[in-house]
C-alpha cells in the first residue's frame, strides 16, 4: 500500500492499545508510513471509539484482528513481522514475551526489525510491573508538583507531558533513530521507552535550575509557572482569559508601553519580592476591557500576547485557519498532521479502519493463501468485518 510523506514505504505493525501507542501510530501514518494495527477479535464493550470516524489517533490504519492468545497467534503475526520495518507494543514488561511475540522471537524471524517498546515505568525497575497511568508517571518526576497555583493542590496538564509527550513523542524519536542506525549497521534494535524517562527528559532544564536555586520548589513562584506577573494569564472583563509571555526586557517595555505603563510604574521585572504586587497591577488594567478588545490592541505584536482559547473557539482563529492548522475529516474536526515538509508532502489524513476490515487483504499480502486464511477464520484465531 503506497502511501505519500517522507516515511512512504515503511510498514509498522501496531499492536492495539491506549494513550502513546495509537498516537505514535497515528504520527507515523500521517507521516506517510503504512500502519496496520493489530486488533483483538472481539471489541472492546468500554471502548468510546465504536464510530472509526471519532477515533482520531486511529486514523490512516488498516486494521487485522487477532486473537494472539489463541495456538496459532504468535505465529501469524511473527509471519507479519517478517515484512515489517516497526513493530509498536504498550504490553507490560515480559507480556510480549509469554505471548511468542517479544523482541527475541521476532527478530529471530526479522533481524532488522525495529521494536518499540512503550510502557510507563519502563521495562526494569522497582515498579515495572505495576500499574499506572499518565497522572503517576508524571507525579514521580517531578512534573506534576511544579503545575497549578500555589495555594492549591497540583494541577494535571492533561496527558500531554506522560502519554502524549514523555511516551510517543520519545517512541517515535527512537523508532526513527533506529531507522537511521539500521540504515549503516543493517540491524534492527529495541527501544525501551517509557514515560516516566520521557517525562524526566522534558524536565531537564527545571532539574538544573533548581540545583542552581533559579528555581524553587513550590507552585506559583517560578518566572514560567505563572509566579512571574510577565508570563501567565488574565481575566478580562467579559470573564474570559488571555496569556502574556514577555519574558525578554524588550518584548517586556512594549506590553508595559501598550498598557500604557512605563517600568517605574512596577517593580523591577525580576525582583520576586514584587511579582505579586505587579501582577495585582496587571490584573486590574486586563479587567477594563474584553478579551476581544485586547486582542485588537496586542495580537500581533512583540508584547507576547495571545488569547485563550477554547477547544471548539481554536478552530475560528483566522492564523489555525490560514494554515489549515485544523483540518474536517468525514465530518470530524482534528489537527492536520505536524510538521509539514516542503518537499514530501505528506496525505491528508483518512479515517481508520473498522476492526479487522482488513484482515483478509492484509494476510494475502504477507504470504497467507486463501485456504491458510479460511482455516484461521474457522479456527477463530482471525476475524474479519467486525461490526
Amino acid at each position: 500500500m503506497h502511501r505519500r510523506g517522507p516515511l512512504s514505504g515503511l510498514r509498522v505493525l501496531e499492536i492495539a492499545a491506549i494513550g502513546p501507542v495509537p498516537f505514535a501510530g497515528m504520527l507515523l501514518s500521517d507521516l506517510g508510513a503504512e500502519v496496520i494495527r493489530v486488533d483483538r477479535t472481539r471489541p472492546d464493550p468500554t471502548s468510546t471509539w465504536t464510530d472509526p470516524r471519532l477515533d482520531v489517533l486511529g486514523r490512516g490504519r488498516r486494521s487485522i484482528a487477532l486473537d494472539l492468545k489463541s495456538a496459532g497467534g504468535a505465529a501469524v503475526l511473527l509471519r507479519l513481522v517478517e515484512r515489517a520495518d516497526i513493530l509498536l507494543e504498550g504490553f507490560r514488561p515480559g507480556v510480549a514475551e509469554r505471548l511468542g511475540i517479544g523482541p527475541k522471537q521476532c527478530m529471530q524471524r526479522n533481524p532488522r526489525l525495529v521494536y518499540g517498546r512503550m510502557t510507563g515505568w519502563g521495562q526494569h525497575g522497582t515498579l515495572a510491573a505495576a500499574a499506572g497511568h499518565d497522572i503517576n508517571y508524571i507525579a514521580l518526576t517531578g512534573a506534576l508538583h511544579a503545575v497549578g497555583s500555589g495555594d492549591q493542590a497540583p494541577t494535571p496538564p492533561l496527558n500531554l507531558v506522560g502519554d502524549f509527550g514523555g511516551g510517543a513523542l520519545y517512541l517515535v524519536v527512537g523508532v526513527l533513530s533506529a531507522l537511521l542506525e539500521r540504515a549503516r549497521s543493517g540491524k534492527g534494535d529495541v527501544i525501551d521507552a517509557a514515560m516516566v524517562d520521557g517525562a524526566a527528559s522534558l524536565m531537564s532544564i527545571f532539574y538544573v535550575m533548581q540545583q542552581i536555586g533559579f528555581w524553587r520548589d513550590e507552585r506559583g513562584a517560578n518566572f514560567l509557572d505563572g509566579g512571574a506577573h510577565f508570563y501567565g494569564t488574565y481575566r478580562t472583563a467579559d470573564d474570559k482569559y488571555v496569556a502574556i509571555g514577555a519574558i525578554e526586557s524588550r518584548f517586556y517595555d512594549e506590553l508595559l508601553a501598550r498598557l500604557g505603563l512605563s517600568a517605574s510604574d512596577l517593580p523591577a521585572q525580576h525582583d520576586r519580592d514584587g511579582w505579586q504586587q505587579a501582577r495585582a497591577r496587571l490584573a486590574e488594567i486586563f479587567r477594563t476591557r474584553t478579551r476581544a478588545q485586547w486582542c485588537e490592541l496586542l495580537e500581533g505584536t512583540d508584547a507576547c500576547f495571545a488569547p485563550v482559547l477554547s477547544i471548539g473557539e481554536a478552530a475560528e482563529h483566522p492564523h489555525l485557519r490560514e494554515r489549515a492548522t485544523l483540518v474536517e475529516i468525514d465530518g470530524v474536526r482534528q489537527p492536520a498532521p505536524a510538521p509539514r515538509f516542503e518537499r514530501s508532502a505528506t496525505e491528508r489524513p483518512r479515517i481508520g479502519s473498522r476492526l479487522g476490515a482488513d484482515t483478509r487483504a492484509v494476510l494475502s499480502e504477507s504470504g497467507f493463501g486463501a485456504g491458510e486464511i479460511d482455516a484461521l477464520l474457522a479456527a477463530h484465531t482471525i476475524a474479519e468485518g467486525i461490526a
